[in-house]
């Protein structure tokens, strides 16, 4: 099983960057995806997360500001991020848990996003 995680960079405040993340070796529609974050020094936090069926949810400090989309034919889920903010600076990191088996959850090797002027 890999999660490969591409898109990570540095970009300056009020920009923006689109993390993906290609899933292989699972079916990927039985899997609910999350995007986490870990900022140095700082445990790492969820961002956002989208069950296999859709439904949505965002930490409150992204609302409005960072979108999640999956495509299931490519096997893919996105972490499209705007209006990006010096504390956005983190390495994000995708995770998939098997929708009736829980305990098969995968996560990214991570990408690293830094907000910088």
């Amino acid at each position: 099983v890999t999660l490969a995680e591409s898109g990570g960079g540095l970009v300056q405040p009020g920009g923006s960057l689109r993390l993906s993340c290609a899933a292989s070796g699972i079916i990927f529609h039985l899997y609910d995806v999350a995007w986490y974050r870990q900022a140095p020094g700082k445990e790492r936090e969820l961002v956002a997360s989208e069950k296999n069926f859709g439904n949505k949810t965002y930490a409150d400090y992204v609302k409005g500001r960072f979108t999640i989309s999956r495509d299931n034919t490519k096997e893919t889920h996105s972490l499209q991020m705007n209006s990006l903010e010096p504390s956005d600076t983190a390495v994000y990191y995708c995770q998939c848990q098997h929708v009736f088996f829980p305990k098969y959850v995968y996560w990214g090797q991570g990408a690293q996003v830094t907000v910088s002027s």
